[in-house]
C-alpha cells in the first residue's frame, strides 16, 4: 500500500495537505510549519518515504499508525486532529479542511487506520511518501 501526502504551502502557521492511497484520495491532512530548520514541537516532517507500521503509544493509549526512521524526530504518528496546536511533526487526517484545520478528524482517521490495518494484515509493506 503506498500513501501519499501532497502538502499544499505552510501558511497561517499549518500545512494543509491532500493524502491519497495507491492514488486514490482519501482524506486531508494537518501538520506543523514545513520550516528549514527544526523547531521543537513546531515543525513538519521533511519530505521522504516512510515505512508504516501500527504500534503501540504510551502517549494515546492505544495502538496507532507509526512512521519509522524519519530523520531528526521520534514517535511520529499519524492520529486525530484538528489544528497544528494538536501535533508535533504528527500527522492529522480530516475529512474536510479549511486554509489552517482539517474536520471529521476522527471519522477520517478510523477509516484510514481499518485501512492501513487491512493492508498490514494480508501482508502488504505500507509506506508513506510525503512531498
Amino acid at each position: 500500500m503506498k500513501i501519499r501526502v501532497e502538502r499544499g504551502p505552510s501558511a497561517h502557521g499549518a500545512t494543509i495537505g491532500e493524502l491519497l492511497i495507491d492514488g486514490a484520495f482519501e482524506c486531508y491532512t494537518c501538520e506543523d510549519v514545513v520550516r528549514e530548520e527544526k523547531i521543537h514541537g513546531q515543525t513538519a516532517i521533511p519530505p521522504g518515504t516512510y515505512s508504516v507500521v501500527i504500534t503501540p503509544s504510551q502517549r494515546f493509549k492505544r495502538d496507532l499508525p507509526l512512521l519509522q526512521n524519519v530523520p531528526n524526530f521520534e514517535g511520529i504518528r499519524i492520529h486525530p486532529g484538528n489544528t497544528s496546536a494538536d501535533t508535533e511533526g504528527c500527522i492529522l487526517p480530516g475529512r474536510t479542511r479549511t486554509d489552517r484545520t482539517v474536520g471529521e478528524s476522527r471519522a477520517a482517521f478510523n477509516a484510514l487506520y481499518a485501512k492501513i490495518q487491512q493492508g498490514l494484515n494480508d501482508g502488504d509493506t505500507v509506506t508513506m511518501e510525503i512531498v
